[in-house]
């Protein structure tokens, strides 16, 4: 059986665990301690020397990242959510870079991180709000861009059929509601994070990710 090594309040680790539950992946889990920085323990660094979360074992083949993962067990299984038409491929590679690179890197490590784990603070408190204001600016051009330009009249962000890319960036977009993010101001960007919360594999994914928010 497929093993991951994931965390439930992990970003990445969570879109790889919502996709094995949509399409029905069996996975023996195995929970990294990060609030205990397990992930630093000598064992855990030899699977990943980069120290991160998600890991999945496949045999003996070990991969690491949570968008590379996806993609190789929505090919193993064959699912549909990863198309294998060329350009419908490459239009979901292409939004799940966007949502790993552009996106997740002033929301995530510049806004929200920031504001809730004390290991992300900067230098001192000016720096700390300078940086989060810099995160605030960026972050409301990406989502403007994500709402007007990515999803548009499209329910999902790769047209109208779900996809990894959906469930992927989904889990980074709704970071926003730990620091309370005012998601009406991009209407096309909640309408879609309404349809993703919607489904039952989100609210399995999310049980403690919510309680954490809480």
């Amino acid at each position: 059986m497929l093993k991951l090594h994931m965390h439930p309040v992990s970003t990445t680790s969570r879109p790889v665990v919502m996709f094995a539950t949509l399409a029905n992946i069996p996975l023996e889990t195995t929970v990294v301690d990060l609030m205990k920085g397990e992930h630093y323990g000598p064992e855990f660094t030899k699977l990943n020397a980069n120290r991160l979360v998600p890991v999945i074992e496949d045999g003996d083949f070990v991969l690491t990242e949570s968008s590379a993962i996806m993609k190789y067990l929505a090919d193993k299984v064959g699912s549909p959510l990863y198309p294998k038409d060329l350009k419908q491929r490459a239009r979901v590679n292409e939004r799940m870079d966007w949502f790993n690179t552009n996106f997740y890197r002033d929301w995530g490590y510049n806004l929200v991180y920031p504001q809730i784990f004390p290991h992300h603070a900067r230098a001192t408190e000016d720096h700390t709000k300078a940086t989060i204001e810099w995160g605030r600016s960026k972050s409301a051009a990406s989502l403007s861009l994500l709402n007007d330009t990515i999803l548009g009249s499209n329910k999902y962000v790769c047209g109208d059929s779900l996809t990894i890319a959906d469930i992927f960036g989904a889990q980074f977009v709704s970071l926003g509601d730990i620091v309370r993010v005012d998601f009406s101001k991009y209407p096309n960007v909640k309408r879609w994070l309404d349809t993703m919360k919607s489904m039952e594999a989100w609210k399995q994914t999310h049980a403690v990710q919510e309680g954490f928010a809480a």
